[in-house]
């Protein structure tokens, strides 16, 4: 074990629960559920907000798990740290290296989506310019402080729920109108005795992924005030919000525009919808709002990443001077928001389903094992084992870490094959970090005293 040795200084306690939410909802990104729309009508054949309401009851059992360990760990390193202490060291150094994947390439997949959407409404600016230009600005707000970048993600998430609520109060004026279904109120959504239960389901992975965000807050734990209160309030918070959000925005998509069927294109069903219930307007706002939710996703996973990759460099696991260091002047992991911009660069040569395909790969892979590690840790090493604490230690996170599993199991081909290469990768720079198991890898001494959190 080691004690933190880097002189340079600490983070800084500055956000607040409301803080953490809009932090948290930001790498979400609700308003992307219309992007994924015309792919999960489709496959649910009309139900997508049962689907959501569906991923919303999975994601809590993980988020539950995240809750307990972050009670427990209040450290920046999230399901590192809560692997690492809760199972085992080795095991822990692997699923940071697996989460690494979602944090690290969800900003290059911003900086993709953003190129797109410029480029094909200004083509006359080239997408490298896009790119480069994106880039600079997230990590130039993620290097000048947390508490800029929580402000700007605040203002950002803020723009794309003000969407939201413009769409939904369209769609009642429509349907009032008596367009769409003209019904204010129906179940069909919900329910309906013609489609098939393994329909749903087939969507629900897909689905999952909205919820990210959750996770991405606990690497926020030292620069919160009141890790231990605040940060369980934001994970359910934020997970709850997010569901809520994409459970109304597509109960009011299906009834102001039934007739999924008539789509020619599933990419362009948000845009069809959104046509023929706002017009120009609102499908210009669309435009502008996905613009920015970009933005502010890739300010909050670059941020998130870089927190991770200081927690790893802090302990050794990675070079201290480059990964452990902080910057005295804004107190933020400065060369890992540089090595995260570097990355994002990659979005110049990669494709968007080879990134999507790394992050599914790390973010399951760690949800699985970050509920497996309550069961380590409170139900087999504290031996919690009375009546409720089975419950709570026990069958609650073994019924996450299934489910999480069984999503990972069910994987593409791709990102099977691209997810285990990255994780070969790890496993070899283990075996070098610990002459092949024969040493423990190098890890905080988890002590209050030694993480140096200024306030």
């Amino acid at each position: 074990m080691i004690n933190r040795m880097n002189k340079s200084p600490g983070l800084k306690r500055s956000l607040s629960l409301g803080h953490v939410i809009l932090y948290g909802l930001s790498f979400m990104a609700p308003v992307t559920v219309f992007t994924t729309y015309g792919i999960a009508i489709d496959s649910t054949h009309g139900m997508i907000p049962t689907a959501y309401i569906i991923s919303l009851c999975t994601m809590l059992f993980t988020a539950y798990s995240y809750e307990k360990m972050v009670k427990e760990f209040p450290t920046t390193g999230s399901a590192y740290t809560y692997v690492q202490k809760g199972m085992n060291p080795s095991m822990g150094f692997l699923v940071g290296w697996m989460i690494l994947l979602d944090y690290l390439l969800s900003p290059m997949i911003s900086a993709l989506l953003f190129s797109i959407f410029i480029h094909a409404y200004l083509p006359m600016i080239p997408v490298p310019v896009c790119i480069i230009s994106f880039v600079v600005i997230i990590t130039v707000i993620n290097i000048l402080g947390i508490k800029l970048a929580t402000n700007v993600s605040s203002l950002l998430i803020a723009f794309q729920i003000l969407f939201i609520i413009t769409f939904c109060i369209f769609s009642i004026k429509g349907l009032l109108d008596g367009r769409g279904s003209g019904d204010l109120w129906s179940i069909t959504p919900f329910f309906d005795s013609q489609v098939q239960f393994s329909s749903i389901l087939s969507i629900v992975p897909l689905l999952c992924f909205s919820f990210l965000g959750f996770d991405a807050v606990t690497t926020l734990a030292e620069e919160t005030k009141d890790p231990k209160r605040t940060l369980p309030k934001a994970i359910y918070l934020i997970t709850i919000i997010g569901g809520v959000l994409f459970v109304a925005s597509t109960y009011f998509a299906q009834t102001i525009y039934p007739n999924f069927a008539s789509f020619k294109e599933p990419e362009s069903a948000a845009v069809d919808i959104l046509m023929y219930t706002g017009g120009n307007f609102l499908n210009a706002f669309f435009l502008s709002v996905t613009v920015t939710a970009a933005i502010a996703s890739a300010v909050a996973s670059g941020g998130s990443g870089s927190r991770v990759l200081y927690a790893m460099g802090r302990e050794n696991i990675l070079p201290n001077k480059i990964f452990g260091y902080l910057s005295p002047k804004f107190r933020t992991p400065v060369f890992n928001i540089l090595t995260i911009a570097f990355i994002a660069l990659s979005s110049l040569f990669l494709d968007l389903n080879t990134a999507a395909s790394l992050i599914n790969y790390g973010a399951l892979f760690a949800f699985t094992f970050v509920n497996l590690s309550v069961i380590v840790h409170f139900f087999v090493r504290k031996k919690k084992r009375k009546a409720k604490e089975i419950i709570l230690y026990c069958i609650i996170p073994l019924i996450g870490s299934s489910i999480t599993a069984i999503f990972w199991l069910k994987l593409d081909i791709q990102s099977m094959i691209l997810g285990s290469v990255w994780g070969l990768t790890g496993f070899i720079y283990l075996l070098y970090l610990t002459s092949f198991f024969r040493k423990r890898p190098p890890e905080l001494d988890f002590d209050q005293g030694n993480l140096d959190v200024q306030t």
